[in-house]
């Protein structure tokens, strides 16, 4: 069985904070923002996260390239643990693996020209190459993602949302990564760019053989460039399988809810459908509750969910739900 390209083993990721106009002795609270994430990604697949905000998803993108501490558990590339890597190694795989982040324009330094901006990753980790070939890669990148080679020398405070995403991809595969992390990357775009924008990374994808996670809260848009969802409450997983099983069979209760929220195209159909509606807000990671985090807002909750965190539920092969209860009913419907 081969290694795969990436393997978390239960990430957790807890921040101490101090309460507002706290005094500065005051004791720090622990918020968990991430409470113990198992996945792994091949070479060549696209992950999608999934999840209300809040739910920890953009956090455990930033604990997997390190740029926010982790308090526990694994994260392997190829085997190798980069928690436990020195500088120098860890420095060797951040140029194999890069971000695509949310704000396009506030990504970028609008002090900098777009060919300095793409050149720049290039120009830190390769200090020996020459101008001739920076500017022929940037050209080339620049092409491939859609601008103008006439576009190199303008400010980024030129370009629309949507031009200024696709600088952020060019220069994050301007090192050739072997993985990238997508946080949200079309959630501040029209619809008409987004799909624009993820047909680009589809694309890019096939052509460039990467390996992708994307991270989004809507669904509908998750499932059109995802192989398999992962979909997460409050710092857990909750369900993972591949993306048309998720969609078409969810078996976690929030998962069923974040399905049925998805409209769809045909009002007639969308008309007669139910819309439920999860009851309450999402709690304070300062104060999850205890057992499953989900149960104050689930509707199937029994006493049990309120002292026992529920272990993962092998639906299938690659189908996976933290939901002991609803597991069990398709047991007993098979039965």
């Amino acid at each position: 069985m081969s290694t795969p390209l990436l393997k978390v083993e239960d990430l957790r990721v807890t921040f101490n904070i101090r309460p507002r106009g706290a005094w500065p002795w005051t004791p720090s609270i622990p918020l968990h923002a991430v409470g113990g994430v198992s996945f792994e990604l091949e070479k060549g697949e696209t992950l999608g996260i999934v999840g209300e905000s809040g739910s920890g998803k953009s956090t455990v993108a930033r604990a997997i390239i390190n740029t926010v501490p982790a308090a526990g558990g694994r994260v392997l590339w190829k085997g190798d643990d980069l928690l436990q890597m020195d500088p120098h190694k860890r420095r060797q795989h951040r140029q194999a693996a890069q971000m695509v982040f949310q704000d396009p324009l506030a990504a970028l330094n609008p002090r900098m020209k777009v060919g300095e901006i793409i050149a720049e990753p290039l120009i830190t980790h390769a200090p020996g190459t020459s101008k001739a070939d920076v500017k022929r890669r940037v050209g080339e990148l620049m092409e491939r993602v859609g601008l103008l080679p006439n576009q190199i020398n303008r400010y980024p405070h030129e370009f629309s949302g949507g031009q200024c995403q696709r600088i952020g991809i060019a220069r994050a595969l301007i090192l050739n990564p072997e993985l990238v992390i997508c946080d949200e990357p079309v959630s501040a775009l029209d619809v008409s760019v987004q799909a624009q924008v993820i047909n680009l990374l589809s694309e890019l994808q096939r052509d460039l053989g990467l390996s992708l996670i994307f991270i989004a809260h809507d669904l509908s848009v998750v499932k059109h460039i995802s192989d398999r969802i992962l979909v997460m409450y409050l710092g857990r997983v909750m369900e993972t399988a591949d993306a048309d099983t998720l969609i078409e069979r969810p078996v976690h209760p929030y998962t069923r809810s974040l399905v049925q929220a998805v409209p769809i195209p045909d009002p007639v159909v969308e008309l007669a459908r139910e819309h439920p509606v999860l009851e309450g807000d999402l709690p304070s990671p300062l104060n999850p509750p205890s057992g499953c985090v989900f149960r104050t807002r689930c509707p199937l909750a029994q006493p049990s969910c309120a002292s026992e965190r529920p272990a993962p539920q092998q639906i299938a092969p690659g189908h996976v739900s933290y939901c002991p209860i609803t597991a069990g009913e398709r047991e007993v419907a098979r039965a």
